[in-house]
């Protein structure tokens, strides 16, 4: 005998999927840009370096290398807020293994950071030399 109501809140199977996963990624846009002001100022940041990048990219392949840098950026920011939210709503108090996670995710969005600046500050670079 099943139960009916063991199936709330799950996707269906297959393509009928997309629709409600959409929903949830936005849901997940949302809720990074209401709480999250490092994520707030990487995307202004972002987005202003992204009209930049059309004046300093020498290439289509440079122009994606660029983009992605910084999409790649909000990309870890997002995992960084997911991972915080996570381990505040397991363990609001101090505990090593959560701080541990948390400096993890910290680390993945200063690699990002460094790796933004890297690509952009030798693209910036080579524009004006």
């Amino acid at each position: 005998m099943t139960n009916e109501k063991s199936n709330i809140g799950k996707n269906p199977p297959g393509i009928k999927r997309l629709p409600r996963a959409i929903l949830c990624s936005l849901k997940g846009y949302k809720a990074v840009w209401k709480y999250e002001s490092g994520f707030r100022q990487y995307a202004v940041i972002s987005l202003l370096l992204s009209s930049f990048s059309f004046y300093i990219a020498q290439s289509l392949t440079h122009w994606f290398l660029l983009i992605m840098c910084l999409v790649f950026l909000l990309f870890a920011e997002i995992v960084n807020s997911a991972i915080e939210a996570v381990a505040d709503a397991t363990m609001p108090e101090y505990n090593e293994l959560i701080g541990r996670a948390k400096d993890l995710g910290s680390a993945g969005v200063f690699t990002a950071v460094l790796l933004a600046v890297v690509v952009w500050a030798v693209s910036i670079y080579q524009y004006f030399s």
